[in-house]
């Protein structure tokens, strides 16, 4: 018997698998499908769910929809109520629809990861664990650790062996337990998780089930920052899968409740240096094929074996969505634009939707009304070896000649 066999959720707490429809009590220290080895979602529960919007913390207002029977403030860094900005300049520019960008750089650790987090330690102290781990590259690091810290548990943090060390330090200043491992990072995220069984160590890696439902209260705020609509489309970075994932749940959650007859086509991106689910879905295939060479400036989504990339591929299908693949070239133009134009600093994997909306745009005519949000994953702060690429002009002058030189310039 392992350490973990009696850490279980409650009984209205189960998990799914949507390959082959088993359920399972929830066990967070048992996350794949026995039969399918597919990653499971949280059973979404027949009962009635609302929105308590009277509530100052977004966990608090989306509780009904998620697998917390209470939210403790405590645990909280602020994350969620993340502004939806209209990116009036870029639409002008490409002559598109109304472009609405989710802006999740200002969650406290600057990234969409503290959605799933915050909900993953919620649970995690609620069953008694008391150390957390996760295995990353980079944001979902220094997330885990940050949360870990505000919660007082241990905190294990496996690393790659060639993580930038300032990636090492935005996860380290919390107090982690970091760990380099060398290895393939594939067979690391399936260590983990056997490692975790056997000493109690809750791995919240990225295709985690509560995470994924962290997730989700991205999508509700947007349906309530658009005053009660779906977006047309929703553009997304896929890594592991996780995020989209969970974005489609939520709209399917609301249009359960009755909240909407809609669903918004999501539209997943990935680099094209490491696109193994935009490959797969190009070539009407149901599984994607490990991609071979990864070699991207979108770090944080070159993901070469994403544990959800079939469950993405499935359900992009079923609901009308698609995977698209951008170059680097324009994702490093898109991370600009969104600078210049709207003062918006993203990574290149956030960088990766703006991209993908204009070759999208190129290739099939948009409406007026078609709203278009994209979703801003993770801050430009924490990429800076792509900014140190680009061609910034820095002009001179002495302090004599300063107003002088103002006037020249056309200021």
């Amino acid at each position: 018997m392992h350490y973990t066999d009696h850490i279980i959720g409650k009984p209205m707490d189960r998990l799914e698998c949507l390959f082959c429809a088993r359920k399972y009590p929830l066990n967070v220290f048992e996350v794949f499908c026995p039969c399918c080895h597919e990653p499971m979602l949280i059973s979404s529960t027949p009962r009635k769910r609302s929105i308590a919007l009277d509530r100052s913390l977004s966990l608090e207002k989306y509780q009904s929809f998620l697998p917390l029977a209470h939210v403790d403030r405590t645990l909280s860094l602020g994350e969620g109520d993340t502004p939806l900005l209209l990116l009036d300049r870029v639409r002008r520019k490409h002559h598109l629809p109304p472009v609405y960008a989710k802006n999740e750089t200002v969650n406290p650790t600057q990234s969409f990861k503290d959605r799933g987090t915050a909900v993953a330690v919620q649970k995690a102290v609620a069953l008694g664990i008391k150390s957390i781990g996760t295995v990353s590259t980079g944001n979902m690091a220094g997330s885990t650790a940050a949360y870990g810290a505000r919660a007082g548990l241990k905190t294990v943090v496996l690393l790659k062996e060639d993580m930038p060390s300032d990636k090492i330090r935005a996860a380290g200043i919390y107090g982690p337990i970091l760990l380099k491992v060398r290895g393939d990072y594939g067979e690391l995220f399936a260590a983990s998780l056997d490692i975790g069984r056997k000493q109690g160590i809750y791995f919240m890696n990225s295709i985690d089930p509560l995470r994924i439902e962290g997730y989700k209260v991205i999508g509700y705020e947007i349906f309530q920052q658009l005053g009660g609509r779906v977006p047309r489309y929703l553009f997304v970075p896929v890594s592991s899968g996780g995020h989209l994932i969970g974005l489609l749940r939520a709209f399917l959650n609301l249009r359960e409740e009755g909240l909407t007859a809609d669903l918004p086509a999501l539209v997943g991106v990935q680099a094209k240096g490491c696109s193994p689910v935009a490959r797969a879905f190009a070539g009407g295939k149901a599984r994607y094929s490990r991609f071979r060479q990864a070699e991207t400036v979108a770090h944080a989504i070159s993901n070469p074996a994403p544990p959800g990339g079939n469950l993405v591929l499935k359900l992009v299908r079923e609901n009308s969505g698609m995977v698209m693949a951008v170059t680097d070239t324009e994702i490093v133009a898109a991370q600009r634009e969104l600078a210049e134009l709207e003062g918006i600093f993203a990574d290149p994997a956030s960088a990766t939707v703006l991209a993908a909306l204009i070759k999208f745009s190129r290739r099939q005519r948009l409406g007026l009304r078609d709203e278009v949000v994209l979703v801003i994953t993770g801050s430009g702060l924490k990429s800076m070896d792509t900014v140190e690429r680009l061609d910034i002009s820095v002009r001179q002058t002495s302090l004599s000649r300063l107003e002088k030189t103002l006037r020249l310039i056309g200021v």
